[in-house]
């Protein structure tokens, strides 16, 4: 009897020993499922925010584009996906002047001014090279870009510049706070042999001949050649 009750307790102390390591092991896979999740969330959180950042460059290149097409409602539409209410937008131009708006409705509205000023019928922009950094809530974006502003089927404006950005996190999803594009030129392109490079070659010419009639300097004064203008600023 006494015996029975030894292995009675034997057996309830290894059954006992074997629940708390059983136990022990499950808690431990446990926090290795916890913590390890939380590395990948962490992991996963920076490339997700990044790809969702440089959105935001598409973003206004196809805002930008549908103004340049003749639909500013359109581009002040997909602007505003991409910008906070209170954005900060500000071109620094070739020869220095600058234009600084706020809100992605008077931008838009200057962009369309400058499209219609030139008489593009269409644009493309193109943005590349993008540098990215983000800290919690906070981003900053640089990017590069190279634009063409067509004026006709041989005659085009091309700007080149680059743009850096100031990135917050609004009602969960990343918007452009404050945008600074610095041109670094801004050169009308034209096929040689057509219209309008004739007339920039007349022009060019006019300033290097000499002892012309007066008959002759009117006539190649008046052939200016195409340059990009923004009323105001250059």
């Amino acid at each position: 009897m006494k015996k029975s009750r030894e292995i009675k307790q034997v057996a309830s102390n290894l059954f006992s020993l074997l629940v708390k390591r059983l136990s022990l092991i499950l808690l431990a896979g446990v926090m290795v499922l916890l913590v390890g999740s939380k590395f990948d969330a962490v992991s996963a959180s920076q490339p997700n925010a990044e790809s969702e950042i440089e959105s935001l460059a598409v973003c206004y290149a196809l805002g930008t584009d549908a103004i340049g097409r003749g639909n500013l409602q359109e581009g002040i539409n997909t602007y505003q996906k991409c910008f906070t209410s209170d954005a900060k937008i500000t071109a620094i131009f070739p020869n220095g002047a600058q234009a600084t708006f706020i809100g992605a409705v008077n931008w838009a509205n200057f962009v369309s001014s400058v499209f219609q000023g030139n008489g593009y019928t269409a644009t493309q922009h193109l943005l590349g090279s993008f540098d990215i950094n983000v800290n919690n809530n906070t981003a900053t974006m640089s990017s590069y870009l190279h634009a063409t502003h067509k004026l006709s089927d041989t005659s085009i404006d091309v700007a080149n510049g680059t743009y850096v950005d100031k990135v917050v996190i609004q009602n969960g999803k990343w918007k452009i706070k404050e945008r600074v594009l610095t041109l670094i030129d801004f050169l009308n392109l034209s096929s040689p042999g057509s219209s309008e490079a004739e007339v920039s070659s007349a022009a060019r010419s006019s300033n290097s001949v000499s002892n012309t009639s007066s008959d002759d300097s009117d006539s190649n004064n008046s052939k200016k050649p195409h340059k990009p203008h923004v009323a105001g600023y250059m």
